[in-house]
């Protein structure tokens, strides 16, 4: 059924906010001098802050993309000086990435953008509906992520 505004659909709401953020964290990182990072790479950067030299298949797990989307992440990233890519030693199929020393410097500007644009962005919020917002998220992620499974 269409609805009869657009902010009567979920679905738009959600995209909306989605990209809304992302044009103010991009916004951010550049006027940071931070271009070379783009909004599109923080989730495989968070994942690799948190530890470093992984092998793309679990990089991509822990980070919530599929293995098309990380080549051609990873190919961006490594044409902007962020990460390596190199082979496995343990696993000639296998490839692992590593931050550099431009990826590995970057986090702390990065992070503190991160912070501002989202305390910018939720000034509007209290801490329990900031808290009820990323409960009720990560539950339209997980029932998503199950419906794709089921489809399998």
């Amino acid at each position: 059924m269409i609805p009869e505004r657009l902010s009567d659909c979920l679905y738009y709401l959600v995209t909306r906010a989605s990209l809304t953020a992302t044009a103010a964290l991009r916004r951010g990182l550049v006027e940071a001098g931070l271009e070379a990072v783009r909004p599109a790479y923080l989730g495989a950067l968070l994942c690799l802050w948190q530890e470093d030299d992984a092998k793309t298949a679990e990089l991509g797990r822990r980070a919530g993309l599929e293995p098309s989307t990380m080549t051609g992440l990873l190919d961006r990233m490594e044409r902007d000086g962020l990460v390596l890519r190199r082979a496995d030693p343990e696993d000639r199929r296998a490839q692992r990435i590593k931050l550099t020393e431009r990826g590995r410097k970057a986090q702390r500007p990065v992070m503190r953008v991160v912070d501002a644009t989202l305390d910018r962005i939720t000034s509007g919020f209290s801490k329990s509906e900031l808290a009820e917002l990323g409960a009720l998220l990560q539950r339209l992620i997980a029932a998503a992520r199950a419906g794709e499974e089921a489809e399998r």
